[in-house]
């Protein structure tokens, strides 16, 4: 009798590439392809090699330069001879569909660049029928401009032209449709039906918000994976996915929340991210209304991450982009158990550099550059809830006062 044996299904390998430019230094490319690699490892890849060029531009051809594209097929071939194959290779930007087919000419591997792997992760977290008519209508939004002409054997549909113009004719003169062209209507017209759902949930959701009562709205934005859901299972009590990859949360999630005499709603959004494709942010509109229409944003950060300031540039920039820059904000800075720095010897003259300042260095700096308005904590830990919940209380109390000055929502608690 045959057995089987069951193995471990293997996880596929990758290469990453990234560029350092005049607009890019060393510093911020390996910081995106720290970022790069993490994506990947979510998307269930694993990166054994980082391949990096410094050039002016990218190559409008092959993105890096030929002597690097054939170091890389170097490498993958070796890898290959010693029987460890190498799955995919992975650019750090968004690549036309000229480079492309010309790196996979030349690597004869998976090409994947970091917005079909972005959108991979959100095909792969969508969950909702929401959310996967958004993926789906950004996935083909990418496709569309990358079709490639694979097939030529329904160029011409039928020979010829006029009286005797070849057996089977009648009926099928002229040049038919290449199979491109099929393919570009039948995503055209998939589009077309898309974006007439993602109409219909839009306006449902529209509906949902104007029914929503007398209550301030409060949305958790911020980067990816920085402890949004996680902040929303500890003020409102509930049990929203939280986990320690990117774009853990996709669907909007709203919850009332209650503290002391004073009910409100709690939205937690998508995370934003660099280099976030655009088709993404359109596809997203109904998810990131949500946003628009808040009357007060907490804007979570991640305090341990090295390059936390650069994310509440990326984070600043996506409210400005969907028309949200001017609502009343505070900055919660989380993660304060995971924040690590190195004392520098008594003896060291060399200038301070970031992993040189102190926890409490830090707080005091962006405590007096916002004005007070932010606070420090760890939803992990509970560190300093109590204290943040006091001041969401008097900010929305404030807002709803405002906007509801007749509203009686605002019982008193009893002594």
């Amino acid at each position: 009798m045959k057995e089987f044996v069951i193995s471990e299904a293997k996880v596929e390998t990758a290469v990453l590439v990234g560029l350092t430019t005049p607009m890019q230094d060393e510093r911020k490319t390996n910081e995106y392809l720290d970022e790069l690699e993490f994506l990947a490892e979510t998307a269930g890849a694993k990166v054994i090699r980082r391949f990096v060029q410094k050039m002016p531009q990218a190559n409008a051809v092959t993105y890096v330069g030929t002597g690097k594209l054939q170091e890389i097929a170097n490498y993958i071939h070796e890898e290959e001879e010693a029987e460890r194959e190498i799955g995919m290779v992975i650019f750090d930007d968004e690549l036309s569909a000229k480079q492309i087919r010309n790196i996979e000419g030349e690597l004869k591997v998976k090409i994947l660049d970091r917005t079909s792997l972005i959108l991979d992760i959100f095909a792969m977290r969508a969950q909702t029928a929401n959310a996967k008519t958004q993926v789906e209508l950004a996935q083909y939004k990418y496709m569309l401009p990358r079709l490639q002409r694979l097939w030529t054997h329904l160029e011409r549909q039928g020979g010829g032209s006029g009286a005797g113009g070849g057996k089977g004719s009648v009926g099928l003169r002229g040049p038919g449709e290449t199979q491109l062209e099929m393919d570009r209507r039948i995503i055209l017209n998939r589009m077309s039906l898309l974006k007439e759902r993602l109409a219909e949930i839009d306006k449902q959701k529209s509906t949902q918000r104007k029914n929503r009562g007398r209550l301030i709205r409060v949305a958790l934005v911020g980067y990816t994976n920085v402890g949004k859901s996680t902040l929303m299972n500890l003020l409102a009590k509930s049990d929203v996915f939280a986990e320690n990859k990117l774009f853990a949360t996709l669907d909007t999630t709203v919850r009332k929340v209650i503290i002391e005499n004073l009910p409100f709603l709690l939205s937690d959004t998508v995370g934003f991210i660099r280099k976030l494709p655009t088709d993404l942010v359109d596809s997203f509109k109904s998810t990131l209304d949500e946003v628009r229409e808040a009357d007060f944003l907490i804007h979570v950060v991640d305090i341990s991450h090295p390059d936390f300031e650069g994310q509440i540039q990326v984070v600043d920039k996506t409210i400005a982009d969907l028309g949200a820059a001017g609502k009343p904000s505070m900055i919660v800075f989380n993660k304060i158990d995971a924040y690590t720095w190195v004392e520098k010897e008594a003896d060291d003259l060399t200038p301070k550099t970031r992993k040189n300042i102190s926890l409490d260095e830090l707080m005091q700096t962006w405590m007096a550059k916002l004005n007070n308005n932010c606070i420090f904590i760890s939803a992990k830990q509970k560190l300093h809830i109590e204290e943040f919940k006091t001041i969401i209380y008097n900010k929305v109390r404030e807002l709803h006062v405002q906007k509801y000055p007749y509203n009686d929502f605002l019982y008193t608690i009893p002594e």
